[in-house]
């Protein structure tokens, strides 16, 4: 599990995010960072079963956690 700190930075990507995945009626949620630095999310609402949620979370949700969160080594959906 990733110190406090980290989580905070985490989550406050994740709520720079989320304006964007309500707009088309989802949302994300952060369940854990693994001791390797991988962030587990669950897609919530229409993310969760949108073919384009696979595009989203790696072009989008990945890429702006690992350019803020240097200790992220990758995005997994759980």
């Amino acid at each position: 599990m990733a110190d406090v700190e980290t989580l905070t930075r985490i989550e406050d990507v994740l709520e720079r995010i989320r304006p964007a995945l309500h707009a088309d009626g989802g949302d994300v949620e952060l369940v854990d960072v693994d001791d390797e630095g991988f962030v587990h999310l669950h897609m919530l609402g229409a993310c969760g079963g949108c073919p384009m949620s696979t595009a989203t979370l790696t072009l989008g949700i990945e890429a702006e956690l690992r350019r803020e969160v240097p200790e992220v080594e990758g995005v997994v959906t759980v």
